[in-house]
């Protein structure tokens, strides 16, 4: 779907494509995910315009249905993908939710930057995609989720945020028209 619009100052938010992450048993090759990030990513920094990347460095506290899971201890599994190529004008997010709002200070850097719109790519896309998404449409930044540059654990969970969550927050493309768009 053609994208309406690509601000000026629209961010890239990458979420989760580190070592650990990426390693998991997803619906969608994780490889062609992160090439696509990178190739978003690039069109971003080369345009000028703000890049994001946030990494789950520690899991939440509470009780849940599916039990405890304890963090990954092995350093690795927090260390982004060297395919996203990392630049010293990045912002970093450590967040130890799902979303990359909470507890972060990822709002008030992007308010300094004068940013209004985002657009999200990453793993997992019922997971962290969704709920920094969530987040960012409650912030009121307007959302573009790109689905072709994400993925999920589960075909059924991905599906139902790309047709049935995302709709409702964000406008969707794809990597080609994103990167049409950015010029």
């Amino acid at each position: 779907m053609p994208l309406s619009q690509l601000d000026a100052n629209a961010a890239l938010i990458v979420v989760d494509l580190q070592k650990g992450i990426v390693a998991l048993p997803t619906v969608h090759d994780t490889a062609d995910i992160v090439a696509r990030s990178a190739s978003l990513a690039r069109a971003f920094r080369a345009s000028g315009r703000p890049v994001v990347l946030v990494h789950v460095t520690g899991g939440a506290p509470g009780r849940t249905d599916a039990g405890a899971r304890p963090f990954p201890s092995d350093p690795s599994f927090i260390e982004f993908v060297p395919e996203i190529e990392r630049a010293p004008s990045d912002h970093i997010v450590e967040k130890k939710r799902w979303g990359a709002f909470h507890g972060t200070d990822l709002d008030s850097w992007l308010l300094g930057k004068g940013v209004e719109q985002v657009v999200i790519v990453g793993v997992a896309t019922s997971i962290g995609v969704e709920s920094t998404a969530r987040f960012a449409s409650e912030h009121g930044y307007n959302v573009v989720v790109v689905p072709d540059a994400m993925t999920d654990l589960v075909a059924s969970a991905h599906e139902n945020s790309v047709n049935t969550i995302f709709p409702r927050i964000a406008e969707t493309t794809t990597t080609a028209e994103l990167l049409k768009a950015i010029g």
